[in-house]
């Protein structure tokens, strides 16, 4: 137990903290962006990254990766606040906790594993353009000194790494620039002008809503789409941060604690959030491991909130927007695209199809889905392939037919086709030692395959049937037709 909570959570304390402060200062501008995208106060959006970060920081299957509110979940929030009001938001929010905490005891987690690379790369590309052109809308209107302030960020993010690691590149930058900044009274947009910060607690609140079935109708399909949608996302990034650190995470504690920290949030006045992968790359760049980071960054974030509300407020855009540049940049799978004609053509059709939707919809969900169907259809397509070889022994005239290939309902009807049942009078023996059975359709092949050699007196074996097959195949059974 005590060994368990020391590589949890110890071992890493400086880089762990130092990254957490990190993250915190970029959680406030992406949260305020996010609560305005979902029409509601800025301070809901707030709210959600500090309670569900403290919750997934003890609840969460991957240590250091960072959970808020998200531009993919604010978007599926639009339509309901405007319809429904906030009320409805945190209603929904809890029972898309709900939901996430059931899948997560139906071991939805493991799902994760049947997502092809190809599909996976698109995620992490497609993310990173998302994340790219989402600071554009800082450089409207700007002036040079705003393209100056990135420049010089980015500068220090990269340039600074060459000579210390003391603390991170991204905290320095962001400091140095809000400090440049305030000694030059430089007139450039700061945090503040994204939406106005007070300073209290959260505090429970029950959801101001009247319980019935009706509301549950309202309410129902969006909680649906937001756990789907939320779950993909954490999964996905926790993937993504496994990689990247050479760890494991556990997958189905992932998704429970999604559930719980979304229940909780929508009881203390928060939007459902997930895991976000500009945030969580920051921290596990900036040398965040441990579930301390986590923690660091939602208990810093209600401080800087609380007792830094004018600082923050006078944090330049640029800074921020530099590090969410790094983020895209370090994010991007370069190698996918200098690989591109590499790899089978089918794997980078999937890739660019997955990045293509994500891009055009702002949904991950639908790119993920659209990517694993294809990715699914093509390996059905390359599996469904069977043949046989037919070899007559010169002494008996037995005839003899060696299948190769999977059989199922993707290759019935070619299997139907191997044999020679008008020339073949000697008797037929089928060798199933290179094949599969897997479905009642090839269960269903094999008997009608019998049956028409036994209709025309022949006699027919059937060997070679693995453990596997074999007990499919005497489980449902080979009908009138018998079989050997």
């Amino acid at each position: 137990m005590i060994q368990s909570f020391k590589s949890a959570w110890l071992g890493n304390t400086r880089a762990d903290v130092l990254s957490g402060m990190t993250v915190a200062l970029a959680l406030i501008p992406e949260a305020i962006a996010f609560s305005i995208i979902a029409g509601v106060n800025p301070m809901v959006g707030l709210y959600a990254s500090f309670t569900i970060a403290i919750v997934i920081a003890f609840a969460g299957g991957r240590p250091g990766m960072i959970s808020a509110a998200t531009g993919a979940m604010a978007l599926l929030m639009v339509t309901l606040v405007k319809d429904y009001g906030l009320e409805y938001l945190f209603a929904t929010t809890i029972l898309t906790g709900i939901i996430q905490f059931t899948l997560g005891l139906l071991k939805f987690g493991r799902l994760v594993t049947f997502i092809p690379q190809p599909v996976m790369t698109g995620f992490v590309n497609s993310l990173a353009i998302l994340v790219f052109t989402a600071q554009l809308v800082h450089f409207t209107g700007a002036g040079w000194i705003m393209y100056a302030l990135v420049g010089a960020a980015l500068f220090i993010i990269y340039g600074m790494p060459r000579f210390t690691t003391v603390i991170p590149s991204t905290l320095a930058a962001i400091i140095i620039i809000t400090i440049i900044a305030a000694l030059f009274g430089l007139d450039v947009r700061t945090v503040g002008d994204m939406g106005h910060i007070v300073s209290t607690l959260p505090s429970f609140h029950l959801p101001d809503v009247v319980v019935s079935w009706d509301m549950l109708k309202v309410i129902f399909p969006y909680a649906l789409s937001l756990a789907i949608v939320g779950l993909t996302e954490s999964l996905l990034t926790a993937s993504v941060l496994d990689e990247m650190t050479g760890t494991s995470s556990d997958k189905n504690r992932e998704v429970r604690g999604q559930g719980i920290a979304n229940v909780v949030t929508g009881f203390f006045g928060g939007m459902a959030g997930c895991a976000m992968i500009g945030q969580s790359v920051i921290n596990t760049r900036s040398g965040g491991r441990k579930r301390l980071s986590t923690l660091v960054a939602g208990v810093f974030l209600i401080m800087l909130i609380m007792v830094f509300r004018g600082v923050v407020e006078h944090i330049p855009m640029a800074a921020l927007v530099a590090v969410m540049f790094m983020v895209c940049f370090d994010t991007f799978d370069w190698r996918a695209l200098r690989n591109l004609h590499r790899v089978p053509r089918s794997d980078a059709l999937v890739m660019l199809i997955t990045v293509g939707i994500v891009v055009a919809t702002h949904d991950l969900s639908k790119g993920v889905l659209a990517g694993v169907v294809i990715s699914a259809v093509v390996f059905a397509w390359r599996a469904a392939r069977i043949r046989a070889e037919r070899t007559v022994n010169p002494q008996s005239g037995v005839i003899s037919y060696v299948i190769q290939g999977p059989l199922f309902f993707g290759t019935t009807m070619t299997f139907a086709s191997l044999f020679d049942y008008e020339h073949d009078t000697a008797p037929v023996r089928v060798d199933f030692t290179r094949s599969h059975v897997w479905d009642q359709s090839a269960v269903e092949a094999i008997s009608k395959m019998i049956a028409k050699y036994s209709e025309r007196g022949i006699a027919i074996e059937v060997y070679g049937l693995n453990a596997e097959s074999k007990a499919l195949v005497e489980r449902i059974g080979l009908g009138a037709a018998g079989g050997h």
